[in-house]
């Protein structure tokens, strides 16, 4: 029985690691599947990536990104005034969802092993 349960701690702590190495490499892929799930400003893309993928995002990485990514029309963004501020709310393109099709395409392929055969 104690064995079991070092088999599966070590896979919850290997699937950490493996998305916390996904979301610092493919961090422009984890922000548009997050803005996927509903159009989201700055503040609530940084927590909730937190949240949700375990790593700590910078200012200085993100908003160069989302810049980036609305550059290359994967996001639109509008802006919003709440509470006497502004923000910016960033909603995904159809040319992002198609990018995110193409991510998850090769990505099965990938765990399938089709690239070995």
């Amino acid at each position: 029985m104690g064995h079991r349960e070092t088999v599966e701690e070590m896979s919850e702590v290997f699937k950490k690691g493996i998305v916390q190495r996904i979301t610092r490499n493919l961090l422009d892929i984890q922000i548009l599947r997050l803005i996927q799930t509903q159009p989201m400003w700055g503040y609530k893309i940084k927590k909730t990536a937190e949240i949700r993928f375990d790593v700590k995002l910078r200012h200085g990485a993100l908003y160069p990104l989302l810049n980036t990514l609305e550059k290359e029309s994967f996001l639109t963004s509008v802006k919003q005034s709440k509470g006497g501020r502004t923000r910016k709310v960033y909603t995904i393109t159809e040319k992002g969802e198609q990018f995110l099709e193409a991510y998850d395409s090769v990505l099965r392929e990938q765990v399938r092993k089709e690239d070995l055969k």
